[in-house]
This record gives structure tokens, C-alpha cells and sequence, in this order.
């Protein structure tokens, strides 16, 4: 989910034309997550940095690419926490459980929570919005872990299938329970902590290896879900 880095400055001009440049971004993800994407105006964005709206155009020429300019800046804050290794020489219940315990808990935190709640809430009246989250974030996390689910059924380890598939199946598991309840702001939410996500989880890895074991209605698929409700060497010690 990583993005390309902001070109290096070549001297004090640019790094005070960066430096506003980011005033701006951040200024426009407070207001963004306070007001929505219709309720902020360019002019509010401009008035808060300091400065002409004139000037905030010269760098965001709309308010559509100032906020696509917020998911970027927010992605590549996130990008290298969430760039999960994923060696394919290891076992398939391991690194799902490490790159779930390390995916759910980052999504449930802001600002990662409040951008994706605000793109839920204005995606019908901005469909735009939408598609530039996706394409920025989510789309990028699951075709890199599809090719790894795809190698691994190559090996034979999962059955064969649509590798996109079998990822929207593991993500949409685990974040089916704590991360829902977090995204609507249930009462559920304030009672969620690590060990509950790591249930989940758990509960999530072994319904998924039931149906993408080697065997999905026999005796692989059964020993591939036993590693996911058995404890980590880690668990057992605790």
C-alpha cells in the first residue's frame, strides 16, 4: 500500500513551498474530518493556513485533488507499517495471522478510521471519493497479497481458485466483528481490545482454511483449520 515519496527539495525555495504545500494537506484532512468533503470549502482552507485561495489553487488546482492529496499523505504515513512480509516459503496460517494482527488493529486507529468513514459517508453524493480511497489504499494491499495467496495455491498449499477472491473472503472475515463496530461507532467498539481482535482473527483464519484448504471438503482442509485454532508458540508461553 506504499506510495512514491515526495520528491527530495533542491534548496530552501522548495522546502518552504513543501512545507505549505503540507500545511494545506493537513489542514484539509482536519476539515475534511470534521465538516465532510461537501461541508469544506476551499476558501476555509486557504483562510486557516493564511493566505489566498488563489495561492491553494496554484497547488491544488480543486478540492478533488486536495483530497486525493490527503489519502496519499495518509497512505504513505501508513504504507510501511501496513507492507506487511509476506514470505512464501512460510506457513500459510502464520503469515495470515501476522499480517491480519498487524492489518485490523492499523485500520481500527485514526487517521485511518476517520478517512475511511468519511469515504463511506459522502461515497454516494462523491462516487469520486470513493474510487480514489480505493485505488490509493485497499486495491494495492489486496493484489499484493493476492499474488502471494496465488503462489501459495500454486505450491498446492491452498485450492485452487481466484486468489483476489480468496483475499476479499480472509479481509472481509476479519473485519466483519471489532473493525465493524468501529467504523459505525457501536457501543460494541469501546469494549474491543487486542485479545478480541486476535479471536476474531483466529475464528476468521479457520473458517477461511476450511474453504481454501488443498481439500476444501476433506482431510487437508481440516488440518490446515487445526493450525489456525491452535495457539502460536508465543500464546502458549503467555
Amino acid at each position: 500500500m506504499s506510495i512514491e515519496m515526495i520528491p527530495a527539495s533542491t534548496g530552501p525555495a522548495d522546502d518552504a513551498s513543501e512545507k505549505r504545500r503540507q500545511a494545506f494537506v493537513d489542514t484539509a484532512r482536519e476539515a475534511f474530518f470534521a465538516h465532510g468533503y461537501a461541508g469544506t470549502t476551499m476558501s476555509s482552507i486557504a483562510s486557516k493556513v493564511g493566505g489566498s485561495k488563489t495561492t491553494l489553487w496554484t497547488y491544488f488546482p480543486s478540492k478533488e485533488e486536495l483530497f486525493e492529496a490527503v489519502v496519499d499523505d495518509i497512505v504513505r504515513q501508513y504504507g510501511e507499517m501496513l507492507h506487511i512480509d509476506l514470505p512464501v516459503d512460510e506457513d500459510v496460517v502464520a503469515v495470515l495471522r501476522r499480517f491480519a494482527n498487524i492489518l485490523v488493529p492499523t485500520l481500527m486507529t485514526d487517521p485511518l478510521l476517520s478517512l475511511y468513514q468519511l469515504v463511506v459517508g459522502e461515497a454516494r453524493r462523491f462516487p469520486h471519493l470513493a474510487e480514489a480511497f480505493y485505488e490509493r489504499g485497499p486495491r494495492r494491499g489486496k493484489a499484493r497479497l493476492a499474488v502471494w495467496i496465488g503462489e501459495k495455491m500454486e505450491r498446492g498449499e491452498l485450492r485452487r481458485g481466484d486468489p483476489l477472491r480468496a483475499v476479499q473472503h480472509f479481509t472481509g472475515l476479519c473485519q466483519s466483528g471489532s473493525y465493524q463496530f468501529a467504523v459505525l461507532n457501536l457501543p460494541e467498539a469501546r469494549r474491543c481490545d487486542r485479545a478480541r481482535v486476535a479471536a476474531e482473527i483466529e475464528g476468521a483464519l479457520d473458517t477461511f482454511c476450511r474453504a481454501w484448504g488443498p481439500e476444501s471438503m476433506g482431510i487437508g482442509a481440516h488440518a490446515l483449520s487445526q493450525k489456525a485454532t491452535a495457539p502460536s508458540r508465543g500464546d502458549a508461553k503467555a
